[in-house]
């Protein structure tokens, strides 16, 4: 029998190496001869149909050699009715063929029967049950979905993963269609996606989409990756569309994990700042995590302070952010101290310094005996009504119950073995509970806020001890002098240099006259600060000795010299090196309204004499402290009365937003004008010229000039002789006479003397006295010797030496001053409730 013309059906596959079309076959009868042969035989194996007809198929078609294995072969099989397998077949060329069978028993009328056989070369055979095995494993074995569709998208066929997915049976799917079992928005966006690709023919690839089930909880998230392609005949005929679905929920919550960590390491620690690190952990965690978050952290983190060992004491909200305004009830807390219940999560997590995951708040309310809002602290909080809003959010109106929290989680921020407070989670509006993986991406964040809070707490701590330091360096307010008025300004840097070494001094001298101190210790920080107060220190301690101002900042470059040789010795474990200051000094006297000023690699001061026309004042430069063995100058002018004196640090008038030129303009603009209060000039000052975020400190030191009137000095040149002293006593009577002060002339007259007495046996030429009344009765006798006065006791067989010791009881001050000409010992005593300064014009002073 043999089918010379192949008959092609719908159901034959054209791969098929046993469709008709292709294969070769044969029909043998009862005793395994040929009794028909097809033409594909023939074109296959060479023989032709009168070659093999009537002969045995095992003698005309088998080699000798193979034929005991094929003969074996087909009769294991014979009584099954059927039979497949490969048998090496002989070509009439002599080559052998291994050929893939099929055999079927075919039973004739008469009894006799017959076998039909269908053959083609083994390679195909083999290649097409493999792909046979692997549709069949798509179908039944396969993890990743496979859905075939018709044109019109109604379901042909689906594998075990979609009814898996689906949670339907095989057989129940089959003519579906999508909204029959995914929710209504998800199927429009799957049968949008599938007839795209019918009509068009593009594949889709891996396109993640959302696939909730009508079965799923309200709200319940689905992921999927889709792939799909178009099916086609040979002709070119729409079959259909195959979708490759494959469940990536939770790939999809991995890589949102993932993404919110690398958001929290972008996000989280920004400042050094505990309460904005707190409010960047709880606004980088919602919504992506939780619908409600809260930071609580233990008083004394917020202050700077360290923790207790075993993290009690008062916690404080320091953030709290949510998807919504008004926080669920769990998550409120009254104004005031942050309290929870005997064993909240929160108090648990604190205790244990562990994670805790409450999955079912409901329940855990209900096995605790407490239920609804007013009930919330069993759930980590105390009751809601009257609560403060959450950060950004307002308290709402009374109205029908709300929606509690239902899931939430607790997790430790700790750094460096330290619980530095907790941080709390809570899910209400999104049906999903917390799971096992939630809490270990909070516990992520937790972990690397926790380290950004600790270094700000560190840095709070720091910069605290370091203001401390500082602002117990610098004046708390400066002594109110007769000889000026003045008003002053100290504005630290923000940021990690909030720290600095600038100072100001107003100190008073001698003969009613006052140093204005400005100064600028290289560098920021603790050790800037500590240079800047033994800087201060010295300052005081040398204007005490009436040094000039090129002398005081010699002395001064020779202390900061110390200073540095000191911190190399040391080694760099002390922390910053300080390597240099700048220092400004001047010297203002009311009687001859002179100043005398002084500057070490300082920005000179602006002067603005009575007209209101401010002047960079002219003073030679002079190196900056520290550098050594270089000279400093000092420069000297009269300053009218009213005269204002600007003397600042260089962090006024250098910013990154202008250059000096452009700083020092603004200063003149502020200061020009007329007579103004000088503490709202003051404020102006810093407001107008000051950048807006300092880099560097700010000194700014504002003094008006006021000149001692003339009636309230005096003062004589006396010839160096016997009749010296007597002459001195009969003036110092006079003058205290005409002053009003006759209860002071028995003890100035004695002061007189004795101070007129030593410059007469110890000095040459012509004696200086200057009485000046201003506050306190000055007494000042000048000479041209430069010998120190010293004062000592004077034993009972001793003839002298007893002057200065009762100068000194009857004296408030005294002391000795040189000048280039010789030296003025002075004495003061004081006069209550006499003022003795001419206030200027506008002062606001008699």
């Amino acid at each position: 029998m043999a089918m010379d013309t192949p008959l092609r059906t719908f159901t034959e596959s054209p791969e098929d190496p046993f469709s008709l079309h292709r294969a070769a076959t044969a029909v043998l009868d009862a005793r395994g001869a040929v009794v028909g042969w097809s033409v594909l035989a023939e074109h296959l194996l060479g023989f032709r149909p009168e070659d093999v007809i009537g002969r045995r198929a095992l003698e005309a078609l088998i080699a000798p050699e193979d034929r005991e294995a094929a003969l074996e072969a087909v009769t294991a099989c014979a009584g099954a009715g059927g039979w497949f397998g490969v048998l090496p077949v002989r070509r009439a060329d002599g080559r052998t063929l291994r050929m893939g069978f099929r055999a079927r028993l075919v039973v004739r009328a008469r009894g006799e029967d017959e076998w039909f056989l269908v053959g083609a070369p083994a390679d195909e055979v083999i290649q097409w049950e493999t792909d046979r095995s692997l549709l069949d494993g798509i179908f039944r074995r396969c993890p990743i979905g496979i859905a075939v569709h018709g044109p019109d998208l109604d379901i042909l066929r689906v594998n075990r993963a979609i009814a898996r997915f689906a949670d339907a049976p095989v057989e129940a799917l089959r003519g579906a269609r999508m909204d029959d079992f995914l929710i209504a928005p998800d199927a429009r966006t799957a049968e949008r996606a599938l007839r795209s690709v019918v009509e068009t023919g593009r594949p889709l690839i891996f396109t993640e989409q959302p696939a909730r089930l009508r079965t799923d909880p309200p709200g319940r998230e689905r992921i999927v990756a889709v792939s799909a392609f178009r099916m086609q005949d040979p002709a070119g005929e729409v079959l259909g569309v195959t979708q490759i679905v494959e469940d990536v929920t939770d790939r999809e919550r991995a890589r949102r994990r993932l993404a919110l960590l690398n958001d929290a390491s972008e996000r989280i620690g920004t400042t050094l700042d505990v309460t904005r690190t707190a409010q960047e952990l709880a606004r980088v965690a919602v919504p992506g995590l939780a619908d409600c978050v809260a930071v609580d952290l233990l008083e004394p983190v917020v202050l700077g302070g360290e923790p207790s060992p075993d993290a009690s004491g008062r916690l404080y909200r320091a953030a709290q952010a949510g998807v919504t305004e008004q926080p669920p009830p769990s998550a409120r807390r009254p104004e005031g101290e942050v309290v929870f219940a005997p064993d909240p999560a929160q108090a648990r997590c604190l205790r244990e310094r562990r994670p805790v995951l409450e999955t079912d708040l409901g329940a855990a309310r209900v096995a605790s005996g407490t239920a609804g809002a007013g009930a919330a602290a069993g759930a980590g909080g105390v009751p809601g009504g009257g609560g403060r809003p959450a950060a950004g959010g307002v308290a709402g109106a009374a109205g029908p119950p709300e929606a509690d929290a239902h899931s939430l989680m607790v997790v430790p921020l700790g750094a460096r073995g330290a619980v530095l407070g907790v941080v709390s989670l809570w899910r209400a509006y999104r049906p999903e509970p917390f799971e096992e993986d939630d809490l270990t991406l909070a516990a992520e964040f937790a972990s690397r806020a926790a380290v950004s809070i600790d270094n700000a707490r560190r840095y709070t701590q720091q910069r605290t001890a370091a203001l401390s330091l500082q602002r117990s360096l610098l004046p708390a307010d400066v002594p109110e002098h007769p000889a000026v008025e003045v008003a002053h300004r100290y504005l630290p840097a923000g940021g990690a240099t909030e720290v600095g070494g600038d100072w100001f001094d107003v100190i008073p001298l001698s003969g009613a006259r006052v140093a204005l101190v400005v100064g600028d210790v290289v560098g920021h920080g603790v050790p800037a600060a500590a240079t800047m107060g033994r800087l201060r220190t010295a300052v005081h301690t040398l204007a005490g000795l009436d040094l000039e101002p090129d002398e005081v900042l010699s002395q001064l470059d020779d202390l900061v010299g110390r200073i540095a040789g000191e911190q190399q010795a040391t080694g760099p474990v002390t922390g910053e090196q300080i390597v240099g200051a700048s220092c400004l000094y001047a010297v203002y006297d009311p009687v001859s309204r002179r100043c005398s000023l002084a500057r070490a690699g300082h920005p000179p001061p602006v002067v603005v004499r009575p007209d209101g026309r401010p002047v960079l004042a002219e003073l030679p430069e002079g190196p900056p402290l520290g550098l050594g063995g270089l000279p400093f100058e000092s420069a000297e002018f009269e300053l009218p009365e009213g005269s204002l004196i600007a003397l600042y640090t260089d962090g006024l008038v250098e910013s990154g937003r202008h250059d000096v030129d452009e700083g020092l303009e603004l200063l003149y603009e502020v200061l020009s004008g007329p007579c103004r209060d000088l503490d709202a000039l003051c404020a102006e000052v810093t407001r107008k010229v000051m950048p807006e975020h300092p880099t560097d400190d700010v000194a700014v030191l504002l003094a008006r000039t006021r000149v001692l009137a003339g009636d309230r000095v005096a003062s004589w040149e006396l010839p160096a002789g016997p009749t010296a002293a007597q002459r001195a006593r009969r003036l110092t009577a006079d003058q205290l006479a005409e002053w009003g002060l006759d209860d002071l002339v028995f003890t100035t007259e004695l002061i007189v003397s004795e101070l007129v007495t030593n410059a007469y046996r110890y000095a040459s030429g012509p004696v200086h006295l200057r009485l000046i009344r201003h506050s306190s009765l000055i007494c000042e006798v000048s000479d041209g010797s430069t010998t120190a006065p010293h004062l000592r006791r004077a034993r009972s067989t001793d003839e002298g030496g007893r002057g200065l010791f009762l100068v000194a009881q009857l004296t408030e001050r005294w002391g000795a001053r040189y000048t280039r000409d010789g030296k003025t010992v002075w004495t003061e005593q004081p006069l209550d409730g006499l003022p003795g300064l001419r206030a200027p014009v506008g002062s606001g002073m008699g």
